[in-house]
């Protein structure tokens, strides 16, 4: 194995020899403190090895991944050997996660998010253009899913025990108090001002479901205009969005962390894919299971559905759709995919076959057997 530094906060850079598929993607979230650069492997064969133009022989089946730890999570960059010349431009990408986070996050009092929160029941707060369009693209998506995505469910976690990590079964009073300040209809957006206002107190606004998505988002649009055409990008383990892709593409392997082998496979080119699952945070009472994903229109645990994929063009937009189709089922992904073109879905009922529906479809993505 060699390694080399790469200039900049945290990253560098490990060259390991393929044999393995490029990028595996979880059902259920697992947060990471690592921060580095490594390579992920394909199984290639030789022949396919030698046509795919190698600068030297020493790159000759390597991967370049580029590692830093923001949002609590791993965002990866992977480049194939013969480009480690974009490594600075992977560096300058992974500086705008650490810009989105400070901005976006809710762990921290300095953030543009945690201000909005603070002010915006008792005034009208004004924000900036980014912040201002992530959060009408989110009003927009909780529109196009019927309710089921919802950027102002804190209450509801909060009341479940969730953000504490320490599941509890609240009373169905607590719920309803819960939902009565959930839902985006107490939030308004006044675009000529840009600004954000809430109609009542303890209204809270929480990017978590999205933040990953757009943040590769705006990752890859940095890359592709650094002259990068190669690459996929990854955060946490769920969410991907591939530059290019060589030959048939980028391959992801979909799992869940609650089935026994890979879910499908797809060879992505040009595309985001996300995926939400139900197995990260749940617990039990009187035999029955209860999970971390709410639904906010009910105030109560989603049901019916290990995991969901979504493949669209923009990775914000792929991360609320597999939230909300966890939230509203196959039922859901039908209708949305039916009005939205190029738009993939992968639903997997939680009925123990392990096999997902496939709903839709993304020109950029090729399924296969896993």
């Amino acid at each position: 194995m060699k390694t080399a530094a790469v200039e900049g906060r945290e990253p560098y850079i490990i060259y390991i020899p393929v044999d393995n598929p490029v990028f595996r993607i979880v059902a259920s979230i697992s947060a990471t403190s690592m921060s580095s650069i490594s390579q992920a492997p394909r199984g290639y064969t030789r022949r396919e090895l030698f046509t795919l133009g190698r600068s030297s022989s020493e790159e000759q089946g390597r991967w370049i991944r580029v590692q830093r730890t923001a949002m609590a999570c791993q965002f990866e960059i992977l480049l194939w050997g013969d480009e480690a010349h974009h490594a600075a431009a992977a560096r300058e990408a992974l500086d705008e996660a650490d810009r989105i986070e400070s901005a976006l996050t809710v762990f921290r009092e300095s953030s543009e998010l945690v201000r909005v929160n603070r002010e915006a029941a008792r005034a009208p707060v004004a924000v900036d253009e980014e912040t201002f369009g992530l959060l009408a693209q989110c009003r927009a998506l909780h529109e196009a899913t019927e309710r089921a995505f919802d950027i102002t469910s804190t209450p509801l976690s909060r009341c479940w025990g969730f953000l504490a990590r320490e599941g509890r079964l609240p009373t169905a009073e607590a719920v309803e108090a819960a939902r009565a300040i959930v839902g985006m209809e107490h939030v308004e957006l006044d675009g000529a001002a840009r600004t954000v206002r809430f109609s009542r107190p303890g209204v809270e606004l929480n990017l978590g479901a999205v933040g990953k998505g757009y943040a590769l988002g705006r990752m890859a649009t940095s890359m592709r205009a650094r002259g990068v055409r190669d690459a996929l990008l990854s955060a946490g383990g769920s969410s991907a969005v591939a530059v290019g892709g060589r030959d048939k593409g980028w391959q992801v392997d979909i799992r869940s962390r609650r089935a026994r082998g890979p879910l499908a496979r797809v060879r992505l080119r040009d595309g985001a894919l996300a995926t939400s699952g139900a197995g990260e945070q749940f617990f039990e009472k009187e035999g029955r299971r209860y999970g971390h994903v709410l639904d906010p229109r009910t105030g109560w645990p989603a049901a019916g559905t290990l995991s969901v994929s979504v493949v669209c063009a923009d990775a914000a937009t792929a991360d609320a759709l597999s939230t909300a189709f966890l939230v509203g089922g196959l039922t859901l992904a039908r209708r949305y995919c039916a009005w939205h073109p190029e738009t993939l879905a992968l639903v997997t009922p939680d009925d123990g076959s392990e096999r997902p529906v496939v709903v839709g479809a993304y020109p950029g993505a090729a399924l296969e057997e896993a």
